[in-house]
């Protein structure tokens, strides 16, 4: 909320455009491919699918209820664009952005006429692998795999929030509003998995 106050009073204005001129300069054509496959794994298909995984993967290992923690992942989608509808923050100029990674979202942000901020790729990015990454980490039974769970889940996350601004396809407030945004929807699923059981559970 504080940091919706501050986007809203104008105060990192300054600091987006700043951004955005240093990712126009450090463009190159040829890394338009990577960072459009890089935007495809914060997708609401690729994260949704994920999602499933997971709730599979708990529900069959006898963690029904823990299963459940995949609603968190809806209920940040819903909160974002309740943001985004309520919101006024226009995205930066479509004449400065670059292709995206094709998403059904695309289509509904144009259709719907949503504004930019929070970042929904950010938003899913952080809740889709923070999750299984949590989740590995807990109950994946080889060492190694526990071990760099979390590692490979920071960096897709830090790799989505740079591709969010290296196409120029959101503001860097709105990128830190999707990780904040994120990271709530994130902190309460984990609560939820670590909340405590009966004696006989």
């Amino acid at each position: 909320m504080a940091l919706t106050l501050v986007v809203e009073a104008g105060w990192l204005g300054t600091l987006d455009h700043d951004v955005l001129l240093a990712m126009s300069g450090a463009w190159s054509e040829s890394l338009h491919p990577l960072f459009q496959l890089i935007a495809e794994l914060g997708g609401i298909e690729v994260t949704s699918i994920l999602m499933l995984g997971l709730f599979i993967f708990l529900w069959r290992g006898g963690f029904g209820a823990d299963a459940l923690v995949v609603l968190a992942f809806p209920a940040a989608v819903v909160l974002e664009v309740v943001y985004k509808m309520a919101f006024y923050h226009p995205g930066p100029p479509r004449a400065s952005a670059h292709r995206d990674g094709p998403s059904v979202t695309d289509l509904l942000t144009e259709t719907a006429n949503l504004n930019s901020f929070p970042s929904g790729h950010m938003v899913r990015t952080v809740v889709a692998y923070g999750l299984i990454a949590f989740v590995v980490r807990r109950l994946v039974p080889w060492p190694v795999v526990r071990a760099v769970a979390i590692p490979i889940a920071v960096v897709l996350i830090v790799m989505e929030a740079f591709s969010r601004l290296y196409l120029d396809v959101h503001w860097e407030s709105d990128v830190i509003g999707g990780l904040l945004l994120g990271a709530i929807a994130l902190f309460s699923g984990t609560v939820w998995l670590d909340r405590p059981r009966k004696a006989d559970n």
